[in-house]
């Protein structure tokens, strides 16, 4: 008995030794699926977000102020988060670390673009960061430049609008 328990304990360790690297390669394999999902979605943010050449969002404007302040602030360089590819000014530490704490609560729906103009026609169009409206705790940009305030047009209809730019967005970033 005591050698039929002996030659199953080196079986019983290698098993255990496989079982092991099978764990490893597996961790690695989803650890890489996780990277190449995330270069992906970095990919698409670069590609399909409203960004500047330095891929700056909301022209420099503080996400979180048009929550806490209620108004658009401008931001400040000292004070800017990289979040997935994405750099967003602050107009004070606070609102950098109550993002840092939520980032995708406080990104603009649709990738920064006017929310008019993709309820509409499914366009990215470029915003005007102190045109804003928040729903249901998201903000949304518009449009307002050459006597064109979007946002009067997507008042009067927001409940078609709203879905169909979700709809397009989603069609765009897949």
């Amino acid at each position: 008995m005591c050698c039929v328990n002996q030659m199953h304990k080196p079986e019983s360790g290698h098993k255990t030794s496989n079982h092991m690297k099978m764990k490893y390669l597996l961790l690695v394999l989803c650890l890489q699926i996780g990277n190449a999902t995330k270069a992906q979605d970095l990919s698409v943010r670069k590609k399909h977000y409203n960004l500047s050449e330095t891929a700056l969002a909301i022209e420099g404007y503080d996400p979180v102020a048009y929550f806490l302040q209620k108004k658009p602030l401008k931001g400040k360089k000292e004070l800017l988060v990289n979040h997935e590819g994405v750099i967003y000014y602050f107009s004070s530490a606070t609102n950098r670390d109550v993002f840092l704490k939520s980032p995708s609560s406080y990104e603009p729906e649709f990738g920064g673009w006017c929310a008019y103009a993709m309820g509409a026609k499914a366009e990215k169009v470029s915003i005007d960061p102190e045109t804003f409206k928040i729903i249901d705790n998201k903000l949304y940009l518009f449009y307002n430049r050459f006597f064109t305030n979007t946002l009067k047009e997507w008042n009067k209809a927001e409940e078609l609008l709203k879905p169909n730019a979700e709809k397009a967005w989603k069609k765009i970033i897949h």
